[in-house]
Formats: C-alpha cells, sequence, structure tokens
C-alpha cells in the first residue's frame, strides 16, 4: 500500500511536469526503489532554486515530502547505494582519451600447433627368402597269386628347397637355391638291403648377375650336386653311388633371361653360358669308369657350354608343373638332364606330385636296350609346405 502511495505521488509530479524536459539523473530517481537521495533533501534547502527547471523542481519537492511526511515507505539511502556500488552523475561531454602513437610493430603469426611425429626410417631388406617342403608316400600291394606277378613294396620321398635372393634395384642380383631329396623303398625280392634308395639328391645353384638390359643379366652361374646315401641294386653288394661318388661340378660365365610370359603364369629363367668350366669327381676308384673317369683316377676336367632353364607354369593355384633342363656339351661328350615336377595341390598341406625325369649321357657305358638315354618317374602323395613369394 506504502508502495502503490509513493508510485501514485510520483506520477503526478510526471504529470504535473508536463513537457518539460527531465535531466537523465531525475529520470533514474523516478524508477529506483525507495530511497533517501541526498542531492534531493540538498536542491529543496538550496536558496538558489531558481536555476532548476519546473519538472525536476517538481520531482524533488514529490520525493522530499515522502521524506518528510512517510520517512516509513524509504528502504534504501544513497550511502548504501553507494556502498553497493557509486552512482554516475549524468556525462554531459563524451570522455575522449588521447592515444599516442609509440612503434609499429609487425603482427606475429600465429603459430599452429605442432604435434610431434616419430619418424623411423629402416635399412631397405635386400633379400628375399622362400622355401619348399614336401612329405610323400606310396604304398602298393600286390597278392601272390596276381596274375600278372609283380611284388608289393612301400615308399616315400622327402624334398627340401630353400632359397636366398638378393635384389638391390639397382642392376645386382645374386640368386641361391639348395636342393635336397631323399626317398626310400622296399622290395621283398631284395633279401640283401632292408631298403634302397629311390631318390637322392643334394644340389646347389649360386647365380651373380649384373644387369644388362630390362630381361638380360651378364652372369657368373656355379652349380654343384651330389647324393646323400649308397644306391644299391636288388641283390647286389656293389655300390653303384655314394656321397662325392660323384660329385658334378660346373662354373660358367653368360648371360641370363628373366622369363615373365602368358600374364607371369610361366616364369623362371634361362642361362646361356657359351664358356662352362666342368669336373666330376669320384672318391670311389671303383666308379671311375662308370663316370666317364679314366680308371684309377677321381677327376675329369672338362670345357665346354652349358645352357639351363629352370621354369614354373602355374596353370591355376592348384595344378602347378615345376622344369628344369640342364645341357652341357664339351664338343666331344654331352650331357642332357630334363626334370618335370606336375603338383596337384589339394588344399595348403596336402598335395600330390607326378615326376617324369629322362636324362642322356654318351660318356657312360651304352645299354644294350635304353643306350645312353636313363629314365626315372613317380608319383606320390603326401604333406606339403611352402613359405616366401
Amino acid at each position: 500500500m506504502m508502495k502503490f502511495y509513493l508510485s501514485a505521488l510520483l506520477s503526478m509530479a510526471v504529470v504535473t511536469a508536463g513537457a518539460q524536459r527531465l535531466s537523465a539523473y531525475n529520470q533514474y530517481l523516478l524508477f529506483t526503489p525507495s530511497t533517501f537521495f541526498h542531492s534531493v533533501a540538498s536542491n529543496n534547502l538550496s536558496l538558489n532554486q531558481s536555476s532548476q527547471d519546473a519538472g525536476n523542481q517538481e520531482i524533488n519537492s514529490t520525493l522530499m515530502n515522502a521524506y518528510l511526511n512517510h520517512p516509513d515507505m524509504i528502504v534504501d539511502s544513497e550511502n548504501q547505494l553507494r556502498h553497493a556500488g557509486e552512482v554516475k552523475e549524468e556525462i554531459v561531454e563524451p570522455i575522449k582519451h588521447e592515444v599516442a602513437f609509440v612503434n609499429k610493430v609487425t603482427p606475429l603469426p600465429q603459430e599452429e600447433e605442432v604435434t610431434p611425429v616419430e619418424v623411423v626410417v629402416e635399412k631397405p631388406n635386400f633379400w628375399n627368402y622362400k622355401g619348399d617342403y614336401y612329405l610323400q608316400f606310396l604304398q602298393n600291394y600286390i597278392s601272390s597269386n596276381w596274375y600278372k606277378g609283380g611284388e608289393s613294396n612301400y615308399a616315400m620321398v622327402g624334398s627340401a628347397t630353400i632359397e636366398a635372393n638378393y635384389d638391390n634395384q639397382q642392376k645386382i642380383k645374386w640368386d641361391n637355391k639348395l636342393e635336397a631329396k631323399l626317398g626310400f623303398q622296399t622290395s621283398r625280392a631284395d633279401s640283401i638291403h632292408n631298403l634302397k634308395a629311390s631318390e637322392d639328391l643334394l644340389r646347389l645353384t649360386s647365380k651373380f648377375g649384373l644387369q644388362a638390359t630390362k630381361k638380360w643379366y651378364y652372369t657368373l652361374n656355379v652349380l654343384a650336386y651330389t647324393q646323400f646315401m649308397r644306391g644299391y641294386k636288388n641283390n647286389d653288394f656293389f655300390t653303384y653311388s655314394d656321397f662325392m661318388s660323384p660329385l658334378t661340378l660346373n662354373i660358367s660365365v653368360g648371360m641370363n633371361y628373366t622369363v615373365e610370359w602368358f600374364d607371369k603364369h610361366l616364369t623362371g629363367n634361362i642361362q646361356l653360358s657359351p664358356f662352362a668350366y666342368n669336373l666330376k669327381y669320384v672318391d670311389r676308384l671303383a666308379l671311375s669308369k662308370k663316370n666317364g673317369i679314366d680308371m684309377g683316377k677321381h677327376c675329369l676336367n672338362d670345357f665346354g657350354s652349358m645352357f639351363t632353364a629352370d621354369l614354373e607354369w602355374k596353370f591355376s593355384e592348384n595344378i602347378i608343373w615345376k622344369t628344369r633342363l640342364y645341357g652341357f656339351s664339351s664338343y666331344h661328350r654331352a650331357e642332357l638332364e630334363w626334370e618335370n615336377t606336375i603338383s596337384f595341390k589339394f588344399n595348403k598341406y596336402i598335395s600330390s606330385n607326378i615326376f617324369i625325369y629322362p636324362r642322356f649321357d654318351d660318356h657312360t657305358t651304352r645299354d644294350g636296350h635304353h643306350g645312353y638315354w636313363q629314365f626315372k618317374e613317380y608319383a606320390s602323395l603326401g604333406f606339403n609346405y611352402t613359405f616366401g613369394k
């Protein structure tokens, strides 16, 4: 009720002031809560009130009347307002700040936040390793009364091929391959030997090349091969072969061609060496003549030419044909070997192989039926494992 009465008095003062101009300070007094202002009392008690306009005098008189007659309506004082925050007088003229130009400074570029990154520089590895292993078995049973005859036997063959190849992508290649193959068989007709070697090979091939063109390399080729075990025939005590009997070493210089045909399904290399040195050595003197060496001598030295073709034809992911054709001629004798392995892979670990190996050597004893030709063939089924590219 008191606040309503004071608001009515102030409204009447504004109406009385009419169109008179009110200062910003007096407008502020109209809309603040009921407060005792020192300036209102000072203006009313001033001896020179004529300098005030009628509107401001009316508001000051109305507020003074409220202070004197209704002090209970006044809830605040100017001291309390000043304690809360100083009351600002009306600013007649705008405040201008004089800014002195001191020095022209080039703005600094905004630096982006950089997250540290660990950089690892690895030494390039020019070596590539790969290998192929298999262990396969063959079993054949024939009853004693089989109308065509024959005998039962068991056979197994294991093979390991390891390659370590160097290629620095700058005209130098060095390929190395080690092959080991060993197989055994049993025969009821042989009363002397329980097991005989059916497959026996230990071969090392090393080839160093300097690139001539995209596909051709100048190469130095070293080939050495022998066998692990003694070789026998049925019911015969004579040793037909042994470790280092014979040993063949071939060193040649020539050109090597890289094969990538039929959309890279047929890959490999072909080596042509017009200059080749061939050494044949037997540790057992009894095997000298059988290997084309003069009786009582261990070595045979030959010079001639050599060629080799090592190819792999991938018909599909599960059928692969690997072939190796090797030939050496000393212009008065010749050797030719053609190894063929056809692999059928049923899955990653199970495979079947067909091996066909014809060989020609006119420096051995001529056979009355086959002449200088020799032939080996077998089929097997077993385990297979391959790693590398």
